[in-house]
């Protein structure tokens, strides 16, 4: 059995490899939305190569009454935050609307808690009207980002698009009907791990995040025109 190579050096050359397969997307202005943590270099790259803005999305599972392990669905961050719920699991443990909202309120305290810590006071960019880029550094079992897609939908993107640069097939045909589009660079079968496609892997740390954050603030910005000179008629 021959061992397949790892496609990608480490995150930053895998965003590099995804942000010139979405070139054609630079026209629209795009609002690249990084999931934390390992999926901020990769997007930093895309937010490069597409001159774009960057900012963070968080998404936090909303755990079941008595069993916190168990997911009821997710909220998922924003300027108008989404709760995303998984009616079969509700059907089936009937937690109350005020169960709900009380564990709502908990995650987005901790998404708060989370955002102030890596970009500070920053709101979160509005994604309504726009084309929005999601990306991470790859899918497994695909829940979190299918979430995430679902719970932007709901805020009215003018275009939805998921960029990743490794998924299994059958995760990306789950998510992909919540999507405009779907850009991946490889779906290999079989699939094992997410890290098996990297040479480098490491967790990607805070200080990092924090770093390629301040930095991405340089894309996207409206670039001002060289001052003309004064031209006199006599």
């Amino acid at each position: 059995m021959v061992q397949q190579q790892p496609e990608f050096q480490d995150r930053l050359e895998a965003g590099r490899t995804l942000g010139a397969a979405l070139t054609h997307l630079a026209a629209a202005h795009p609002l690249v939305l990084a999931l934390p943590r390992g999926g901020v270099p990769v997007a930093f790259e895309v937010a490069r190569a597409l001159d774009a803005e960057m900012d963070l999305l968080f998404v936090r599972k909303l755990g079941a009454p008595g069993h916190e392990e168990l997911g009821i669905g997710a909220v998922v961050d924003g300027a108008d935050p989404q709760l995303v719920l998984n009616e079969d699991i509700v059907r089936q443990l009937a937690p109350s609307p005020n169960y709900i909202r009380a564990e709502m309120r908990r995650q987005l305290a901790e998404i708060d808690r989370r955002r102030r810590s890596y970009v500070g006071s920053r709101v979160a960019a509005e994604v309504t009207g726009r084309t929005v880029i999601v990306v991470d550094d790859g899918i497994a079992t695909g829940g979190t980002v299918k979430a995430a897609v679902m719970g932007l939908g709901k805020n009215h993107p003018a275009r939805l698009v998921l960029a990743i640069p490794v998924a299994p097939r059958d995760s990306l045909a789950e998510i992909a009907p919540e999507c405009d589009e779907v850009v991946c660079l490889t779906q290999p079968e079989p699939f094992y791990a997410v890290g098996a496609h990297y040479v480098v892997f490491d967790q990607t740390t805070d200080e990092e995040v924090i770093r390629l954050v301040r930095e991405a603030r340089a894309f996207g910005r409206p670039r001002r025109l060289p001052a003309r000179a004064p031209s006199f008629r006599g």
